[in-house]
C-alpha cells in the first residue's frame, strides 16, 4: 500500500483542525510567567508564557486586549484563558488568548498598583501640588449621580452645617464605561465657567467594580489639573481609590466630605458669640479708661479756674525768663573773664611788648625777620622797627660773631 505524501501546508492544516475540534483545548486556562512580551502598532500582544518545565507562545489580539484592567510586563505570572490552535504558517501550535487574570490576586488590583505606580512617579500625588480648601465656599459643585443617596445625604447636610453656601450638581454617571470620560468632563467644564469655588467628586459605596470608574487616570488627569480644589469622596472608609490620592482633600465618605467642605453655623455662632462678648468687653474697659481721663480733666485747675490757671502760667513763664537770664548774664560774665585773660596772654607775648623795653627788629624788603647777618648783603636796604615806629637803613658794614 502506497504511504500519502503531504505538503507541509496540508500537514499543518489537518493539525490545525484536529485541534480546533478538540473540546479540551478550545477553552483551556494555563498558569505562567510572561516573558518576551511585545505590543505592536496593530494592538495585538504577542509573548511566551513558562514555567520550569516549558514555554507556549502565545497571542491576545487587539478586541481582546482592550478588555484588559491592566497591562500585562515581563516576569509576571499569570493565568491566560483561551484555544489552542496551530499557525499553520509557521507550524508552531500557540495558545490565542481571550483573557488574562493576574496569579494570586485579581487584575482589577493590579490595574490600580500599576496605575498608582505610574500617576506617582508624574508627580500627581505631590503634596506640593495640593490646593487649600476654602474656608467659607460661597459655590460649592458636586459631580456625583444625581439618582444615588450620596447626594441628598452631601445636600442635606450642607443645608444643615452652612445653608450661606450654594450647591450646583453635575450629574454624571459613576459607573460604566462611559462613566470615566463623563466625570472628567464635569471636572473640566465647571473650571471652564468657574461654577464652583468648591468641587466634590465622587459616589457612594460599592464593590470594587462599581468604583472602578474613579480608578481611571482621564478622571486622575482631570483632578490633577484643576484649578478649582477637589474633595475626593468615594465609597466607604475602608475604599482607596486613584481620586483619592490625586484630589486635594481626601474624605472617608460622600457625608464627610460635606462636612469637611463647610464650617459648621453653631460652630461659627459660638465664635461669633466670642467675639462679640470680647469686643463689649474691650468697650467698656475703653469707656472706663475714657470716664477715669475725663475725670482728670474736670478736676484739673485750668477747667476749675481758668485766669488761675493762666496766671499760674505766667508766674512760672517769669520763673523761668529771670533763670534765662541769669544763665545768660553767668555765661556772659564768664566769657568776659576768658576774653580778660587772652588779651593779657596775648600781650605779654607780643613784639612790641618787647619793643617798650629798648628792644628793636629789622627786615627785608621782602619782609623776612633778620634773625641772622648772613640775611643781608652791603648796600641793601633793611626796615628797623622801634617801640614808636621805623627806620629804613642801608646795610654799611657786616661782621659776624661765633655763636
Amino acid at each position: 500500500m502506497a504511504r500519502q505524501v503531504l505538503s507541509v501546508t496540508q500537514l499543518n492544516d489537518y493539525i490545525k483542525t484536529r485541534m480546533d475540534a478538540d473540546p479540551f483545548l478550545s477553552g483551556v486556562a494555563v498558569r505562567g510567567e510572561i516573558s518576551n512580551y511585545k505590543q505592536y502598532p496593530s494592538g495585538h500582544h504577542y509573548f511566551t508564557m513558562k514555567d520550569e518545565g516549558g514555554a507556549l507562545k502565545c497571542v491576545l489580539f487587539k478586541s481582546s486586549a482592550q478588555r484588559l484592567r491592566f497591562r500585562p510586563e515581563n516576569g509576571m505570572k499569570i493565568i491566560a484563558m483561551g484555544r489552542v490552535s496551530v499557525y499553520p504558517r509557521d507550524g508552531v501550535y500557540q495558545l490565542t488568548c481571550t483573557a488574562l487574570a493576574m496569579d494570586g490576586i485579581g487584575d482589577l488590583y493590579a490595574a490600580f498598583e500599576q496605575l498608582k505606580s505610574k500617576l506617582a512617579k508624574q508627580g500627581l500625588f505631590d503634596p506640593a501640588h495640593k490646593k487649600p480648601i476654602p474656608r467659607y465656599p460661597g459655590t460649592i459643585g458636586i459631580i456625583t449621580s444625581s439618582a444615588g443617596a450620596a447626594v441628598h445625604d452631601m445636600l442635606r447636610i450642607l443645608r444643615k452645617r452652612y445653608p450661606l453656601t450654594q450647591v450646583r450638581l453635575l450629574p454624571v454617571r459613576v459607573q460604566g464605561a462611559e462613566a470615566p470620560g463623563e466625570i472628567a468632563a464635569a471636572i473640566r467644564y465647571a473650571n471652564h465657567y468657574r461654577l464652583a469655588d468648591l468641587l466634590i467628586v465622587g459616589r457612594g459605596g460599592g464593590s470594587i467594580e462599581d468604583l472602578w470608574a474613579f480608578n481611571d487616570e482621564r478622571v486622575a488627569y482631570a483632578i490633577f489639573e484643576s484649578t478649582i480644589p477637589v474633595i475626593s469622596a468615594v465609597g466607604h472608609e475602608p475604599d482607596v481609590t486613584i481620586s483619592d490620592f490625586v484630589a486635594d482633600l481626601r474624605a472617608a465618605t460622600p457625608s464627610n466630605a460635606a462636612e469637611l467642605a463647610v464650617p459648621d453655623q453653631e460652630a461659627l455662632r459660638q465664635t461669633l458669640d466670642s467675639f462679640s462678648v470680647a469686643m463689649v468687653n474691650a468697650l467698656n474697659r475703653q469707656i472706663k479708661s475714657s470716664r477715669q481721663h475725663w475725670k482728670v480733666l474736670s478736676e484739673s485747675p485750668s477747667l476749675k479756674s481758668p485766669t488761675g490757671y493762666i496766671e499760674q502760667r505766667r508766674k512760672n513763664l517769669l520763673i523761668l525768663q529771670n533763670r534765662m537770664f541769669s544763665a545768660q548774664n553767668a555765661s556772659l560774665a564768664r566769657s568776659k573773664q576768658r576774653y580778660i585773660a587772652n588779651i593779657s596772654k596775648l600781650d605779654a607775648m607780643s613784639p612790641l611788648k618787647v619793643l617798650t623795653r629798648g628792644y628793636s627788629m629789622a627786615q627785608t624788603e621782602d619782609g623776612q625777620l633778620l634773625r641772622s647777618v648772613s640775611q643781608v648783603e652791603l648796600g641793601q636796604r633793611i626796615t628797623v622797627f622801634l617801640s614808636d615806629g621805623r627806620i629804613q637803613a642801608t646795610v654799611m658794614d657786616r661782621e659776624e660773631r661765633n655763636p
